[in-house]
């Protein structure tokens, strides 16, 4: 059976190997961070193997747009929580994980967003937490750029300095790696669900 997401997929696929796929990039990295539930990466991997050189730009560019998404995100948590956000959480069945999550942001709002920033969990879940909690904006900008931009930064270093050996391993294993960052995905969504 396809799946519901193979379209989207396909559509954000497409778009890494458009001409204007920088533009493509910074909207893809910000809705991603509020709701689009495709991770900018598998624009950032192919655009960085296609073209080393602007490798730092792209993670700049990522990194700025996924961070002003988040703000998007957190304005949704804070003014739109029960029209947009609820539904958004409802969507991803996460009601239990996301009422967790509210009771600790008093203590470790800064270190939640950092986390979830820098790994595959689905960050569009925090930044929405972030806002309904009400979390002091300048820690959340703070630590999104932090996150996002070491993630990202540190994902373009490695595809810039072994982009040939990666690119050869992708193309030779593209079902196993496929599946590798679906199984990645899909742990995140289960942690947010089940362990927090």
């Amino acid at each position: 059976m396809k799946s519901p997401l193979r379209p989207l997929y396909d559509w954000t696929m497409a778009k890494a190997g458009d001409r204007r796929a920088l533009p493509w990039l910074a909207g893809i990295s910000f809705i991603e961070s509020s709701f689009f539930p495709i991770p900018p990466d598998i624009m950032v991997i192919p655009m960085v193997l296609a073209d080393r050189a602007r490798a730092w730009l792209i993670a700049g560019v990522c990194t700025a747009a996924s961070v002003l998404g988040g703000f998007l995100g957190y304005a949704i948590g804070y003014f739109l929580f029960e029209a947009i956000g609820q539904p958004i959480i409802e969507l991803y069945g996460l009601q239990a994980a996301f009422a967790r999550f509210q009771g600790a942001y008093a203590d470790y709002g800064a270190i939640i967003v950092f986390g979830f920033g820098l790994t595959p969990l689905p960050y569009k879940v925090i930044t929405i937490a972030s806002g309904v909690a009400a979390l002091n904006p300048l820690v959340f900008g703070l630590a999104s750029l932090t996150s996002r931009g070491l993630r990202f930064f540190l994902e373009a270093a490695l595809l810039y300095w072994l982009g040939p050996p990666v690119r050869t391993f992708i193309e030779k294993r593209l079902e196993i790696v496929t599946l590798a960052v679906f199984v990645l995905g899909l742990a995140g969504f289960v942690a947010v669900k089940y362990l927090f």
